[in-house]
């Protein structure tokens, strides 16, 4: 789901106490080789190997095309949510949602009883984000797309944070390299974590002694079950328009037409 020029998904407003600031001293703007050359060190500073910025970062040039749609996102969510829903949640993807939830009963069922979080409120989120990981992911290289955004002026030290979250995944083992693929804002993975999220929230639930929210099943559910508790969600509670739960997935997608959108997807999930 691109949308982070209205509502930067999965934890990113959370993200100023991540890696404590370091990426700041790096200037926005300019000789975009140069501000790369700062980045590698304050990567270095913060603990990243040489080898993983190296093969990071080396080569990495500007994406024009990231900035324009960065530019385009403002209008997003201008629909109403009825116009929204019905573009997003139909019949085939009720169908799948429910198959799922049936497939992943007993995942799903440890989930909920370790983080709170419903199995329709998860397998929903799932469906929206890329079919249930059998859809887009996004396709953009992670750290170009997030050298681009980092090397704009709008919001820099932002996107600073998530440049070093990124790095922080390969230096961990998470993903490997040609695994850092993802969309416009740099978000990985099946229910599209950004960095910092995916380093503050991520959860090794298949105990491979891995974070893998791009092929784990169990880490991308748990991972985005941890998420929502972190922020608030409360076992057993009501997750419509008005309630805590429903505000507790403001961390999830700022909008309000989103958030209505994964509570009727889950109401359609289980059968209501």
């Amino acid at each position: 789901m691109l949308r982070y020029g209205l509502a930067l998904t999965v934890g990113v407003w959370l993200a100023g106490g991540l890696l404590g600031g370091a990426a700041q001293a790096a200037q926005c703007g300019g000789d975009f080789n140069g501000f790369l050359s700062a980045m590698s060190r304050e990567a270095a500073a913060d603990g990243i190997s040489q080898g993983v910025i190296s093969q990071a970062l080396g080569g990495v040039q500007q994406d024009q095309a990231v900035l324009n749609f960065d530019r385009r996102q403002r209008g997003t969510f201008r629909k109403s949510f009825e116009q929204y829903a019905a573009t997003r949640v139909g019949a085939g993807r009720i169908k799948g949602g429910k198959a799922m939830l049936m497939r992943h009963a007993s995942l799903l069922s440890r989930i909920e009883k370790q983080f709170g979080v419903p199995p329709e409120i998860l397998v929903a989120i799932w469906g929206l984000e890329s079919d249930f990981g059998r859809g887009d992911m996004g396709k953009l290289p992670v750290f170009r797309v997030l050298a681009t955004m980092a090397h704009d002026c709008r919001r820099t030290e932002l996107f600073q944070r998530e440049l070093l979250a990124a790095l922080k995944i390969v230096q961990r083992g998470d993903l490997r390299l040609n695994d850092m693929v993802g969309a416009y804002a740099g978000e990985i993975g099946q229910t599209q974590f950004l960095p910092s999220s995916y380093i503050k929230y991520g959860v090794d639930y298949d105990g491979n002694g891995h974070v893998d929210l791009r092929h784990s099943v169990p880490d991308v559910l748990a991972s985005t079950a941890n998420l929502l508790r972190a922020n608030g969600w409360k076992a057993g509670g009501d997750y419509h328009q008005g309630s805590a739960n429903f505000e507790a997935m403001r961390e999830w997608n700022r909008s309000e037409v989103y958030r209505r959108t994964i509570g009727y997807f889950a109401d359609k999930l289980a059968g209501q």
